[in-house]
């Protein structure tokens, strides 16, 4: 399964535990909008691509 996550701000301790969380045997792709530049195009080609998409 592919899972997008999408961090509007730096992800705490806790958020990271879950994200960690979520891989394992899932193909999990970060995208930092806090980091800029960000390639809105590739973000929209991944949320497509993905099977869950969480925003934090």
């Amino acid at each position: 399964m592919k899972i997008l996550h999408i961090f509007k701000t730096e992800p705490d301790d806790v958020t990271d535990t879950l994200v960690e969380a979520w891989g394992g045997i899932n193909e999990v792709t970060r995208i930092c909008l806090y980091q800029k530049p960000v390639d809105y195009d590739q973000l929209i080609g991944l949320i497509f691509e993905s099977d869950r998409v969480l925003c934090w």
